[in-house]
Parts: structure tokens; sequence; C-alpha cells
């Protein structure tokens, strides 16, 4: 069977590394008998080079929301230099998946997103890490107008915590200017690390403070299920193309 080759960016804060595996775990777990493996751009072991020449077939699988430069540049640069030929799959985003993946971890924190009568009355901050690219940013933006729109939530705006704004606090102050009853940041990042920190922080130390503060999407099983619908995606693209070459 074709592996799945897995591709994070990798951070210097352990707690990365760990979701990677522990989202792995949740992969296996939905798909036995599947061969996953892992590689990191940067910071973390294994590299791409020390992956590749083990897999005989495999289809790569970035771990990121967004097209940005690592999904248009990082990526099949590192995979070029390795002298890996491999189908690369799409992004994560945008998906109903990650939707549901988000609202998972607002209900772990304690909001009722069952009910429509507190999704009506709540103002949620999609908090993102922010790009260079405005692509990028407006493909964050996009998900945050489609949660809005799909689930009916009082207000859904966006905020990141590097490159330009808006901020935390700004994107809070927003949500209740809207009419928002109460409010809650759900973090648009995958993993735990100094961006989420920067986002958490920020919700604390808004004035007010946000009511409810959602982890990072980690290894949800809403995450594992969109790698794997990714992973299919590519490989059926990659079965089809020489028929449509030939």
């Amino acid at each position: 069977m074709t592996a799945l080759l897995l591709i994070a960016h990798g951070s210097r804060d352990p707690r990365h590394a760990a979701t990677v595996a522990a989202l792995v775990r949740q992969v296996r777990a939905q798909r036995p008998g599947l061969e996953v493996a892992t590689a990191y751009l940067d910071h973390c072991a294994p590299r791409i080079p020390q992956v590749v020449g083990r897999l005989s077939d495999a289809v790569a699988v970035p771990l990121l929301l967004n097209r940005a430069f690592h999904a248009k540049h990082d990526i099949p640069a590192a995979l070029r230099a390795a002298g890996a030929g491999l189908p690369v799959a799409d992004v994560l985003g945008p998906s109903p998946l990650l939707l549901a993946a988000l609202e998972r971890r607002l209900a772990e924190a304690g909001l009722d997103v069952a009910s429509a009568a507190v999704r009506a009355g709540t103002g949620v901050v999609l908090a993102a890490a922010g790009s260079s690219d405005p692509a990028a940013d407006a493909a964050t933006r996009a998900v945050a107008a489609e949660w809005r729109r799909t689930r009916g939530w009082a207000a859904v705006e966006v905020a990141y915590a590097s490159a330009g704004g808006p901020r935390v606090p700004e994107a809070l102050a927003a949500v209740r200017a809207a009419g928002a009853a109460r409010t809650a940041v759900a973090p648009y990042l995958l993993a735990p690390g100094l961006l989420p920190d920067r986002i958490a922080a920020a919700a604390a130390g808004a004035d007010p403070v946000a009511d409810t503060v959602a982890d990072t999407l980690g290894p949800a099983p809403e995450l594992a299920a969109l790698l794997l619908e990714r992973y299919d995606q590519a490989r059926r693209a990659a079965r089809s193309a020489p028929a449509l070459t030939a």
C-alpha cells in the first residue's frame, strides 16, 4: 500500500513533535495497515532526506492549514533536493472537518457549541498565525466567513499572532461590537508553541477577557480524517495522471 508521508514544519518546542506523534497515532487508528511516516522541514528530526529513501511508494501530505510559502516553496524544494518525485497532497484548509475540529476544541473548553442559542449569542475569534502571503490570509478570512454562515455564530473575526493585525484584543472588541453576549477564542493552529501561547496570553490579557479559550487543533480525530482525505485525493490523482497524458 502507498505510504502516507506526513510533512510537518517542526518547532524547537517539544510539544510540537509530541502533538504530531499523537496525530499520527490517530491516523493509524483510523486506517489500520497504512504505513505512516513523519518528516520535518526544520528544527525536528527526521528530515525529509532521512525518510524518503526508505519509502518505495508514498504520498506526501503537508501538515499545513493554508497554501502559503511552506506549501508553495519549502516542501517542493525539500522533496526535489532529496530526489523524491512524490505526489504532494493539498493543504488541509479549507474543509468542514477543520470547522468540526475547531468546535470540538471549543466544546472541550466548556462552550455548548451544540446549542443554536449559545452560538447565536457567541462571537468567536479565529486566531491564526498570520502570513506574509495575502492569499493565505484571505483563505483564513474565508474560513471565518464560512464558519459564521454555516453555524450561526453571532460573529466570527480573524486575529493574527504574527505578521499584520488585527490582534486578539482587537478582534474580541469587534465581536462584542457586533452584539455578541459572550466571546470565545479558537486557535486556528495545529500544535502548541510560541504563537498559541501568545494567543492565549492575549486572550487572558484583553479587557474584558475572553469567556472561552480553546486549545489548538492538535490530534483531533477530524484532523486525522482530513489528512487521510487529502492522502486519498492525491493518490487517486496520481493514479489517473498517466491516463490523462497518454
